[in-house]
């Protein structure tokens, strides 16, 4: 099957995206890439990387084509604008072009911006392509709860952006079970909405580091909590820090972060101004493949997000990767993530931006035996398996892509909103 992906985020920037694209080509079919030009998440083009410089190159025998687009810069409401604006223009009018080809389905990866599918919207029209759109973000809400726009006309223009861009859909995935409800009031009502949710690179697995790996001495001694991950508005690391400061007279329990974002220079900051350098160590950007080998130096994994309605309905991404480890997670969530770690069983869970409610947690985590946390990562493995394992969702992909390219597959609507999928 020929498969075009059209993403505003790909290789080199790390995103699930990258890893379902390797499985479909390996699988057999012919996948193409239409994307931009990574940005994220320092905000400026890494080196060799430019307007015109690899506009086209190969990614494991996936081609990729990129737009143009201008950077995202600090990340602010007018430097994400332009970066979301420039991409959706610009792909548009190059898709035609750089996209000549003949494809048996578009699957639209839209982790923000919505806007992402409009050049998808473009092609259909022009080759009559059928449409798979994988919301990873609901939008307007998105653009509310994490304070890039306020102005309830500007979110009412961009809802009704969503609903012209969901009409052009021919099936929906949701990577929540939570988000269907959003998204059918908004999608056609012969439009299938069916749950896909993410899950982990064969890479992360259960590890036992050696001696002598060099990852040992970047970890503090002690009871270590780590944190992997974007660090951004939405991932409240203000309730992380005072919990932290809470916890100071239990000087065996070290946060570790591994990550970088918008956020970071705050971060630091405010861990010296809390005096929490002898508790909390920033480790910066690593690659993604010694994730595990990180992870398998934990005690236990932190996973955190701001209290707003929308991301109670979100599963955040790392959560799938944690479970993947075999490591007893922490979570400082509300709605649908916690709802996967306590039915797991493989962490505890309390509300999300409450710092009290977090030292807590932590400190039962940390009073648990290390044959209790041992445990509950072994739950959350086993949950893992039936829930998210790769080859399992690549079945699933395939069935549907399969459906659609049937003769009449692409007028053939399920008529619930909300199917047996979900």
């Amino acid at each position: 099957m020929r498969v075009l992906i059209i993403t505003n985020h790909f290789w080199p920037e790390n995103f699930r995206i990258n890893d379902l694209a390797l499985g479909l080509k390996d699988r057999g079919h012919n996948v193409s890439v239409l994307t931009g030009i990574p940005n994220y998440p320092s905000g400026k083009f890494p080196s060799g990387y430019g307007i015109f410089k690899k506009q086209s190159e190969d990614f494991n025998g996936i081609k990729i084509v990129r737009a143009p687009l201008i950077p995202r810069g600090n990340g602010s409401g007018v430097r994400l604008a332009l970066n979301y604006v420039s991409y959706a223009i610009s792909a548009c009018l190059l898709a035609p072009f750089v996209c000549r080809g003949k494809y048996d389905v578009i699957l639209v990866f839209e982790s923000s911006p919505v806007t992402v599918g409009l050049p998808a919207l473009v092609l259909k029209k022009l080759k009559g392509t059928p449409i798979i759109f994988w919301v990873q973000d609901l939008w307007p809400e998105t653009l509310s709860a994490t304070g890039v726009v306020r102005s309830e006309r500007i979110l009412g223009w961009v809802g009704k952006l969503v609903r012209f861009i969901y009409r052009g859909c021919d099936q929906i995935f949701v990577q929540s079970k939570a988000f269907s409800s959003s998204v059918a009031r908004l999608a056609p009502p012969s439009t299938p909405i069916r749950y896909f949710p993410n899950t982990a690179e064969d890479l992360y697995r259960p590890l036992k580091l050696e001696g002598d790996a060099p990852e040992h001495a970047m970890m503090p001694k002690g009871f270590r909590i780590m944190f992997a991950g974007n660090i951004g508005v939405a991932q409240d690391f203000g309730s992380v820090l005072d919990a932290a400061e809470q916890l100071k007279d239990y000087p065996d329990i070290q946060w570790v972060i591994i990550g970088d974002g918008r956020r970071r220079s705050w971060v630091e900051d405010e861990v010296v101004k809390k005096g929490l350098q002898n508790s909390v160590h920033l480790l910066g950007r690593h690659p993604m493949e010694t994730m595990p080998r990180f992870f398998s130096l934990a005690d236990a994994l932190l996973v955190t997000l701001k209290k707003e309605p929308i991301f109670a309905l979100t599963i955040p991404s790392k959560v799938q990767s944690y479970l993947a480890c075999a490591k007893p997670i922490i979570a400082g969530l509300d709605g649908e993530g916690a709802r996967v770690i306590e039915e797991s069983g493989s962490g505890l869970t309390c509300p999300a931006e409450d710092p009290e409610a977090l030292a807590e947690t932590v400190l039962r985590m940390y009073q648990l035996s290390a044959q209790e946390r041992a445990e509950m990562g072994v739950r959350g493995r086993e949950y893992f398996d039936r829930e998210f394992e790769r080859a399992m969702l690549l079945n699933r992909l395939e069935e549907w892509m399969e459906e659609l390219v049937a003769p009449n597959g692409g007028t053939q609507k399920i008529q619930s909103k909300i199917p047996t999928e979900v």
